[in-house]
């Protein structure tokens, strides 16, 4: 096998055509075995694996320098690079992330996860590298709807017009996680029908030299267009035509559905731990904004290309029509679409990931928040239950969001007041409003739940009891039920149990009542703790006699954790909490 014979990219560049065609062979074989198992991004991977090898075939990696957008389409590139062991050997699988790591390999220069970054960071290599005289190749590769990303746009802007060498390798596989929006796409579909002839073209519009390649899976025709741009003193786009998924039938035939994937059976596809139907917070979202915008035409659900964390597949799509929009990876566009669709009395409904709102920082503040203008924005995956790879962390959107002036942000502890949430949040008009999705399962109300949610930062008391007082923000209200009920049982004293259901303000009357007959208040919250919620509850006692037992995450970048280890490291464990209580 050759595949494991390597030992670093020069191994392959004594290689023949044919065994080069063999090499691509066994590394699609390789990441169908890996994938089949441990489950990961499918589609980005099976499209790029000739690509990858042509490139470690032409070029000198690690002096010159690859820059893989997102870097999910990146696994063939570790194969190449000495990290095959991580992709062949189950007992090595977890060894290596999901994207690049510079603490993996010399040949993978930054930890990326977010899209539409790679002509940004790669250019910054080719400043550096000029100020210093040398004379390596820098290779930014983008793909799966990077060229909608505002970064990617501003980045292509500014490189056009520099006179030095850099390389864009654009794998265009005519998908994004879904379907591929913006106008861009029309014209790299005008420039595959022209075989990239066509008098429009983006790149020589932004100051590129630009180059096709037909067929972007074939060996040849890229080995060919790389030894072409090798070494050469200008920008210039490599516009690679690639088909996703391609060698594994249901990946070419259903992109979006395997862009990422669980583990599956090699042979037919099929998924091996198909769960047992329980509800979710995906479905239950779209069932509802289906509803609603049937009832109501100015409700729109808008998302920047992860359609599926508010259930809208390609059926529910279709059905929605325009009032879903997509509007590719950029999220920063969505935010000011949803102030202004608000401003002129539309109802629009943004959701996206925690990791991925924090690139729309400025437009929640200056677009929407100063402005007052009544969108509603879902946030997925906020959690330490969510996406646990290091670029994706789910725990900064508390102290991110929680203070920007004007904006309300929600944390709902069950359905049914998540959905009373969303709906006074679209029908009123007065404030911004932000909803934080709950990420440890579906949980439902016991009693009623009020539908109004307009007098702001009223706590709610769910328990009355005296000397500890338990307030459990949002999803971790189960676990603060569950200290609650130890506690008791370990000194006899009932807590007092408070939702406070806001997170972007305090109710003062109540926690100043609590000084009557408690001595301790616990705050728990699913996020980093300095800057966030339970930190503005012990300002508040500050100077006072209370002591207060702040509960969140270190802040700290992790990877691949374990969420239950990291409950446990933080002592957010309701055992743990108990026993802390006790001890104070």
């Amino acid at each position: 096998m050759l595949l494991e014979k390597i030992t670093g990219p020069a191994d392959i560049k004594k290689f023949s055509m044919d065994e080069l065609k063999t090499l691509a062979a066994e590394c699609r074989s390789a990441l169908i075995h890996y994938l089949s198992k441990h489950g990961g991004h499918c589609g980005p991977n099976f499209g790029f694996v000739e690509a990858t090898i042509a490139l470690h075939y032409v070029f000198d990696s690690p002096k010159d320098k690859f820059v893989y957008d997102v870097a999910h389409q990146s696994y063939t590139h570790k194969m190449l690079t000495g990290r095959q062991k991580a992709y062949l050997c189950e007992e090595n699988f977890g060894e290596v992330s999901g994207f690049t790591n510079p603490e993996e390999s010399e040949h993978d220069f930054f930890n990326i996860g977010h899209t539409s970054t790679a002509v940004s960071l790669a250019s910054g290599l080719a400043k550096a590298r000029d100020f210093k005289g040398e004379k390596d190749n820098i290779v930014a590769i983008l793909g799966d709807g990077s060229l909608s990303g505002g970064e990617a746009m501003e980045a292509i802007d500014w490189i056009g017009e520099q006179t030095t060498n850099f390389i864009l390798v654009l794998n265009d596989n005519q998908m994004s996680i879904e379907e591929n929006h913006g106008g861009v796409y029309k014209n790299l579909a005008a420039l595959r029908e022209s075989n990239g002839t066509c008098q429009n073209n983006f790149f020589k519009a932004m100051g590129l030299d630009y180059i096709y390649v037909a067929d972007g899976n074939d060996l040849e025709q890229l080995v060919a267009a790389f030894k072409k741009v090798k070494d050469i003193d200008h920008p210039i786009c490599v516009h690679l035509n690639t088909l996703k998924g391609k060698g594994f039938k249901p990946a070419e035939e259903n992109k979006e559905a395997w862009h990422w994937h669980s583990p599956f059976d090699p042979a037919t596809g099929e998924l091996l731990y198909k769960g047992n139907g329980t509800e979710n917070y995906g479905t239950i979202t779209n069932q509802y904004l289906m509803k609603k915008m049937k009832e109501d035409p100015k409700v729109c659900a808008i998302t920047a290309a992860v359609a599926a964390n508010m259930g809208f597949f390609k059926p529910q799509r279709d059905e929605a029509g325009e009032q879903f929009l997509d509007v590719g990876i950029a999220e920063e566009h969505a935010v000011a679409l949803a102030s202004g669709l608000a401003k002129n009395g539309g109802k629009p409904v943004f959701s996206t990931h925690s990791s991925f709102i924090q690139r729309t920082y400025d437009q929640i503040s200056q677009d929407l928040c100063i402005n007052k203008n009544p969108a509603t924005i879902m946030i997925t995956t906020a959690s330490i239950f969510g996406m646990n790879d290091i670029t994706h962390l789910g725990l900064f959107d508390i102290p991110m969001m929680s203070n920007i002036p004007n904006l309300v942000y929600l944390a709902p502890t069950n359905v049914e007041e998540y959905l009373s949430m969303m709906e006074w949040s679209i029908e009123q008009n007065e404030y911004p409003v932000a909803i934080r999705q709950p990420c440890n399962g579906v949980h439902h109300a016991q009693g009623q739940v009020q539908t109004d949610w307009s007098d702001l930062n009223k706590f709610e008391i769910v328990q009355k009891g005296s000397k500890i007082a338990i307030v459990a923000l949002g999803d971790f209200f189960q676990n603060g039920e569950l200290a609650a009920r130890l506690i008791e049982e370990k000194t006899g004293v009932k807590p007092t149990l408070i939702n406070p259901r806001y997170i972007t303000g305090l109710d003062t009357e109540l926690l100043e009542a609590l000084k009557m007959n408690h001595n301790l208040v616990i705050t728990m919250e699913d996020g980093v703790a300095e800057g966030g919620f339970g930190q503005k509850i012990a300002a508040f006692y500050g100077t006072s006699d209370m002591k207060v037992m702040v509960r969140g995450f270190k802040k700290e970048f992790i990877d691949r954790y374990d969420a239950k280890e990291m409950l446990k490291e933080n002592h957010l464990l309701p055992e743990q909490i108990a026993e802390d209580a006790t001890a104070l």
